[in-house]
């Protein structure tokens, strides 16, 4: 079973799909999402989900103090899935904004759909390393300046290409066969 972990939705129920997505486990999510706590990035912040799945990590980061969360999954199953879950959580959380997005995640950002804080990316751990630096590239022109951009990805998987995003990593923390990356935009001082 998957839930909400902590905040204003804690203990909600969150639908997945049977299959075709492979959500966070709650012990990552826990560690992740209280450490982006602890680091004062999710209070206020406008969330973007890629990869969502069934919105488990933009829909948390909601519960626990975001302003909204978009969830971007291109699976109908999942999809459906996601707006089910951003409903509940909406309603529970009572004034922050959830959206699930039907979409591929190339064609959701070449529209640029605002400016975000907090960006998470968990895709398919057979995902291409091309095309998650095609996402990291199509991302970074909707980033805040001091945004952060949270990748998780199988430990056999290569570490993403920060310098063509024209992002710097901060933080590495390996949990099991996971690994979570954090980045932030590069200064404009330092960009290429």
């Amino acid at each position: 079973m998957t839930r909400i972990i902590a905040g204003a939705a804690g203990g909600i129920r969150l639908d997945v799909p049977a299959t075709g997505t492979r959500p966070t486990s709650e012990r990552v999510r826990e560690s992740l999402l209280g450490a982006l706590e602890a680091a004062d990035a999710l209070s206020g912040a406008r969330v973007l989900d890629l990869y969502a799945g069934s919105g488990a990590l933009g829909l948390e980061a909601l519960s626990r103090g975001a302003s909204s969360a978009d969830l971007v999954e291109r699976g109908p199953a999942a999809a459906a899935a996601a707006t089910r879950n951003a409903a509940r959580v909406a309603k529970a959380v009572g004034g922050g904004a959830a959206r699930a997005h039907r979409s591929a995640v190339a064609p959701f950002l070449q529209r640029g759909s605002g400016t975000f804080d907090l960006v998470f990316l968990d895709p398919p751990y057979d995902l291409a390393d091309a095309e998650l630096a095609e996402a990291l590239a199509l991302v970074r022109p909707l980033l805040d300046d001091d945004a952060l951009v949270v990748v998780e990805r199988g430990k056999r998987a290569a570490e993403p290409d920060w310098a063509a995003a024209d992002l710097d990593e901060v933080r590495t923390r390996t949990y099991g066969d996971t690994v979570v990356w954090w980045a932030q935009p590069r200064p404009a001082s330092q960009s290429r």
